[in-house]
């Protein structure tokens, strides 16, 4: 088995201690960095590419939530964001912690029997992205086989406003709500209403890029910034332009799926 790759950081030299050797208990387990200056954390990140961080939460200059923020942003580079686990004395942080999509809270003193199961979760959640990134490959194989049988795809409408009838590019549009019998094409700042059904306009999309996430809406796969529950426990998208769009219950977990392995194939 592959060793997992940890990274710890706490501004408790004796935590940090204290974790490492349980760790070491541990087989095809690799320690590849720890640090005390939580500051020193994202560099550390950067250089080592950790599989999993393991991250106190109340730290002197910046928490462990601040780490996070910061390592998040490695993605825009290219890079694969490791996994984060917070290991804390303070319970009462655990709801935030897991909105920010953390694997696994473990209250501190941490407990081997507790060290293990999240471990455990960390590994098939290692799993679940490599899956994802080679089913996002072997999609990009399948269409470029498609590619090379098929005509090139033009898919439009042309849509009266104004007085006139302006041509609208389908794969330009950020997202395609259900209005009655009409849909509604947002196209950056624009949006223009257009007669007919969105199972017929769904037909015309590359299913590679578009995504039905409720019965009434459509999102190109690339505007999504983030998945989150609202206050009521239902799913929502939110939007790189800050809109939101409800995730219908349906269609939740094809969309999580294909918004994981887009997110895990950049």
């Amino acid at each position: 088995m592959t060793a997992l790759r940890l990274l710890l950081c706490d501004d408790e030299p004796l935590a940090v201690r204290r974790l490492t050797a349980m760790l070491e208990e541990i087989p095809d387990i690799a320690v590849v960095a720890s640090t005390t200056d939580a500051r020193e954390a994202v560099d550390l990140v950067r250089g080592t590419m950790p599989d999993l961080l393991l991250l106190d939460i109340k730290m002197p200059d910046i928490d462990g939530f601040d780490i996070v923020e910061a390592v998040a942003k490695l993605g825009g580079t290219g890079a694969t964001v490791p996994l984060v686990a917070f290991v804390t004395a303070y319970r009462k942080f655990a709801p935030q912690a897991f909105e920010t999509g953390a694997i696994d809270f473990l209250p501190k003193p941490v407990r081997l029997n507790r060290l293990e199961t999240m471990l455990a979760r960390a590994r098939h959640a290692i799993e679940g992205r490599q899956a994802a990134r080679r089913l996002v490959e072997l999609e990009a194989m399948l269409d470029a086989l498609r590619a090379n049988h098929l005509p090139a795809r033009d898919a439009h409408v042309w849509v009266p406003r104004r007085g006139e009838v302006v041509r609208i590019d389908l794969d330009r549009t950020d997202r395609i709500v259900a209005e009655g019998a009409y849909v509604r094409l947002h196209v950056e700042e624009n949006s223009y209403l257009h007669r007919a059904p969105i199972g017929e306009i769904e037909s015309q999309l590359d299913p590679s890029r578009f995504l039905r996430v409720h019965r009434s809406h459509i999102v190109r796969v690339d505007h999504v910034a983030a998945i989150r529950r609202t206050i009521h426990g239902a799913g929502e998208l939110v939007l790189r332009n800050g809109q939101r769009v409800p995730l219908g219950r349906k269609y939740s977990r094809d969309a999580r799926r294909r918004l994981m392995a887009f997110a895990g194939a950049r």
